[in-house]
This record gives structure tokens, sequence and C-alpha cells, in this order.
């Protein structure tokens, strides 16, 4: 475990860096729409966002998800530090529950006037590739890691379950926001256990009764436990508007009009 630690910020970049290179690849090799903004003119300000949200959350939260998981672990902090639990039941069980956590925080983010000001920022790009699954506002950012690290903390999530949760959810992102599509047979069956790119272009669409659907970010089982499932777009999900009609002329692609949406 203390090899875990010590490593885990490169063990989460590889990570990340390895699913980025791989759908990059895949949505050159094999786009699925047609970008209304070239890479050229979104990627530098979408890769800049990265840079701002790191060092934002870097100095805000030096301990981050991981961290707080291993002091709770080191104080005997929490439910499940409490209960010693095994780690053959907390680790699963730690999974399902922040996976569980960030689906109602999204849904929450649509439903909250300011935090939809803030989440807008992610809903406003005008495209949908792997990018656009990194396009988040730093108060959001912070915010975000703010409710996780209390409720790593509160509940004495296992270590191993939180660096396992915070691949997953980066990893997951990127996927289910790159701009492919798999084989309907195949799709149809992942679904069925994680968010898939088709599933999720409905969330993103600009008819607000979409976006207001398929709010899982990894398990796709919350969406349908709790009403919130979109089988398909009443569009064609090829050719659909993306974003929010608010936002659409073409400087808004820009970093600083980027970091201005909440306050419009």
């Amino acid at each position: 475990m203390n090899d875990i630690l010590a490593n885990e910020a490169n063990i989460r970049l590889t990570a990340f860096l390895t699913i980025f290179l791989v759908m990059a690849l895949w949505e050159t090799i094999a786009p699925y729409r047609k970008l209304s903004h070239s890479r050229s003119k979104r990627w530098p300000h979408q890769l800049g966002l990265i840079i701002v949200n790191s060092i934002v959350l870097r100095f805000f939260f030096p301990l981050a998800a991981v961290g707080s998981a291993d002091w709770a672990s080191m104080q005997s902090f929490g439910l499940l530090n409490i209960l010693d639990i095994s780690p053959w039941i907390g680790v699963p069980l730690a999974f399902l529950f922040l996976d569980f956590c960030i689906y109602w925080q999204h849904v929450i983010a649509h439903k909250i006037g300011w935090f939809w000001k803030l989440h807008r920022t992610h809903h406003a790009d005008m495209d949908f590739d792997l990018t656009t699954g990194i396009r988040f506002h730093p108060l959001e950012i912070l915010l975000s890691m703010l409710i996780k690290v209390c409720l790593i903390a509160l509940f004495g999530l296992p270590v191993f379950a939180v660096l396992l949760f915070e691949i997953a959810l980066n990893g997951s992102a990127l996927f289910n926001h790159s701009n492919i599509a798999l084989p309907k047979s195949i799709e149809s069956r992942i679904r069925m256990l994680i968010v898939t790119p088709t599933m999720h272009r409905i969330h993103h669409s600009t008819q607000t009764i979409e976006h207001d659907s398929n709010f899982g970010f990894f398990l796709s089982i919350w969406d349908r436990l709790f009403g919130s499932y979109r089988q398909q777009s009443s569009e064609n999900d090829q050719t659909m508007d993306i974003g929010l009609n608010r936002f659409r002329e073409s400087d808004d692609v820009r970093l600083d009009k980027i970091l201005s949406i909440p306050f419009k």
C-alpha cells in the first residue's frame, strides 16, 4: 500500500495519458461526428483548462482524494475504518458508493441554479470529443473535490478503492465523451454496465429534456434505477446540435471565454 501511495500521482497520470492517446487515435482514424470547430482551434484551450485545473487543485487540495483516504485510515476515522470491514467487501462497496454519489452530484448540478452556472462550462462545448470530458470550470473542480474528500473521510473509504475510482472516473470521462461509435451489437451490451459515448452524447444535446437525462459517468445502472435513462436522442446523433443555445459564438471556444461562463 505504501508503494501505491508513493506512486499514486504517476499511476493516475500514466492511466490518463494511455486512455487519452488511445481515444485520440481512435477519434482520428474513425470519427463519428464532424466537428464544428477543428481540433487545432479547440484543443489548445481545452487542454489549457486541464493545466489551470491541475494547478488550482494541487494548491487547494494537496492531498486530494487518495490522500484523504490515507489520512482517514491512519486516524481510524470514518465508518468503514471504525467497523473494520474486510477489503474484499469494503473496496467494491466504496467504489459503488462513490459512483452513486457522483451520479447524484451530477443530477444536483443540473437542478440548483448556482451549481448549474458552474456546470454550464462543461455543457457549453459545441462539439463532443474526449476533451469535452475534461472541460470543467476550476470552481466546479474544487467543489467536486471538497464533496469527495468529505465523503471519503466520513465513510472511511479504502485507499485502494479511491485510487481505482479516480482512475475509472477519469478514464470513463475520456471514453464516454469520445467522438467514436461502437458497433450497435457491442454498444448495447456494454451500455448495460457502463456509460458509452452513444448513451452520454444524448446528455449533451441542446434539448433540455435530453441534457436532463443520462447523468451517469461510469456505471449506467443509476440512470435506470432512478428514472433518468434515455435510450436514444429524438434526433440523429451524428447531426444533432451539441452544447447550449446560449453559447454558440465562434470565440466561445477560447479559454478566457470558457472561464467566464459561470459569471455570464
